[in-house]
């Protein structure tokens, strides 16, 4: 099945070999994305914890779905972690617009290998 996106790639400008892309998809099948903020402070274990701020990827709106989330870590005791998932569905809030509840397990990582535990929801919803 082939599903019509619309969107745009900006190129990083760095021309040494390391240069990046980022792809911002602005409709999905005809209807328009939007993505949420997301943050917060991971759980304390081996002694500290990470804080984390990103968006989620864009997903359609007035639709029942989810978003995937990516990030890393803030570099905290020589080492950061990552995370991702994919958060719950949409919750509507009064004033209009919708948040997300978003929960998991950081990656192992660290001289002393442990994992953080992290949750929370979104921001509100913002068009891409």
């Amino acid at each position: 099945m082939k599903i019509p996106v619309s969107g745009f790639v900006v190129g990083s400008g760095d021309h040494d070999g390391q240069h990046s892309h980022r792809l911002y998809i602005t409709s999905w099948n005809g209807r328009p994305v939007h993505v949420h903020a997301m943050s917060g402070v991971t759980s304390v274990n081996d002694g500290h914890s990470h804080k984390y701020a990103s968006w989620t990827a864009p997903a359609p709106s007035g639709v029942p779905h989810v978003h995937g989330y990516h990030t890393v870590t803030s570099l905290d005791h020589g080492h950061t972690h990552l995370i991702q998932g994919t958060t719950g569905p949409a919750i509507p809030l009064p004033g209009g617009g919708h948040y997300h509840l978003f929960e998991g397990y950081t990656t192992i990582n660290g001289s002393h290998p442990h994992s953080h535990a992290y949750s929370g929801k979104t921001g509100n919803e913002v068009s891409g």
